[in-house]
């Protein structure tokens, strides 16, 4: 945007602004709307309880690198002062009426309505997943709950076949279950029992990066680590008993430990709200304006969308300053501005205190290079550096005091830059 949300306050005619969602798009939506309206609109936050987790840290719990309780904080306490915060489950939206219809009867009315209420696991859709050996032989690291106790399991494993298995798009954060399989490599190596361990990457895509330049790039690096990948494998069923997955044309991987990535959907109230969700209850909104196509004052943001993109933090952070551009261009009566251009970046974990960065949008694959910049930018694009590894750990406290805050990233554009990537990478074939 032109100018700064954080320090800049326009004056309206006192309006309500409705957000669903105190994670991390309706956490930083809120704070940069209070900052941009002040006291002239009113900012209400509903969410079902006061815990927000830091998703990233996650994938860090089953290793012991990082605490559950070291990434969960209370959702209020990240709001700005003078925004409303409510501890509410939502039964449905009637955009007609511009209601939000609470459990229990009650209604919260809005002129404008942000949908930040992120995505949820569907773990039941996946026949057997939740069935025999759920929390002994078959764990999910997708939740905090799941996290810690894979955290446990993985500390009695010391041999046998670990699958990990995603089992259909959309997924938060598509790259987290290679990097499991990269620390899962790690951990073991550590711990001395590498050679009587078999990991197994099972994944419905027909390579193991949803990006084709991606899966040219960096398939060398699960061969280096003995990742085994079983491609174009749709799950039908989870035989925990059995100890084995099997797909919908009968073909079958073995496991002696399974570390599932279920099928991921919108909130259920979604499904309750007329025009407003797509078949998996995501929000169909437009891809640039973040506009909901169900009413001209609703407006989504982060998991909760059907953007064709990553479903990651960083997408969030980038998708706040279109929003609160248009939210405020909505209320002034002007024209919305397509400014979201599907920028997104992503450090990968590979183990050994490495890490790799990606950064794309809509137009343009990962590509390799350095970021931010060509000559200064002292991050490697496609290429494993203990530089990344650092930036991945240092991104926990700005999450917490930049992003939610609502406070741009120095140097990290909304839209994405060119600048540094090497382009040619999409014509010759990538380099190495």
């Amino acid at each position: 945007m032109a100018r700064d949300a954080v320090a800049t306050t326009i004056s309206v005619v006192s309006k309500r602004i409705v957000i669903l969602g105190g994670g991390t798009g309706g956490t930083l939506a809120a704070n940069r709307l209070h900052a941009r309206f002040g006291d002239s609109a009113e900012v209400v936050v509903v969410d079902r309880d006061d815990r927000h987790v830091y998703q990233p840290g996650l994938l860090f719990v089953p290793f012991g690198i990082e605490r559950p309780e070291g990434i969960v904080r209370s959702r209020r306490g990240q709001l700005h002062r003078g925004i409303e915060f409510r501890v509410a489950e939502v039964d449905r939206v009637e955009t007609a009426d511009n209601q939000v219809h609470l459990t229990g009867g009650r209604t919260l009315e809005y002129d404008v309505l942000v949908i930040a209420s992120g995505a949820s696991l569907l773990s039941e859709e996946t026949e057997g997943l939740t069935g025999s050996g759920w929390g002994e032989t078959v764990f999910t690291f997708y939740t905090l709950e799941g996290a810690t106790a894979l955290r446990e399991a993985l500390a009695r494993f010391s041999g046998g076949r670990l699958v990990v298995n995603m089992i259909d798009m959309p997924i938060k954060c598509p790259v987290a279950p290679l990097e499991f399989c990269f620390l899962a490599d790690w951990h073991f190596r550590e711990r001395g029992v590498r050679d009587r361990v078999q990991i197994t990457y099972v994944t419905p895509l027909d390579g193991a990066f949803t990006k084709a330049i991606c899966n040219r790039e960096l398939s060398g690096l699960l061969d280096d680590k003995r990742v085994e990948v079983v491609t174009e494998f749709n799950t039908g069923q989870v035989d925990g008993a059995a100890g084995r997955l099997v797909s919908y044309d009968e073909r079958e991987v073995p496991f002696d430990l399974l570390v599932s990535v279920p099928l991921h959907g919108g909130a259920q109230f979604i499904s309750r709200s007329p025009g407003l969700g797509d078949e998996l209850n995501f929000v169909d909104t437009d891809i640039h304006t973040l506009q909901s196509k169900a009413a001209p004052n609703v407006f989504a943001i982060g998991d909760a969308t059907n953007l064709p993109n990553s479903k990651a933090g960083s997408t969030t952070h980038f998708e706040g300053e279109t929003l609160v551009t248009n939210i405020t261009h909505f209320l002034s009566g002007e024209e919305l501005v397509g400014s979201y251009d599907g920028h997104v970046n992503c450090f990968i974990e590979s183990g050994f205190h490495k890490a790799l960065l990606i950064d794309f949008n809509y137009e343009l694959e990962p590509v390799p290079g350095r970021f931010p910049e060509p000559h200064i930018g002292p991050l490697p694009l496609l290429r494993e550096s203990r530089l990344n590894h650092l930036g991945k750990l240092a991104f926990q406290p700005i999450y917490w005091h930049v992003l939610l805050p609502g406070h741009d990233i120095p140097g990290v554009g909304a839209r994405m830059s060119t600048k540094g990537k090497q382009l040619q990478a999409i014509t010759q074939g990538g380099t190495r």
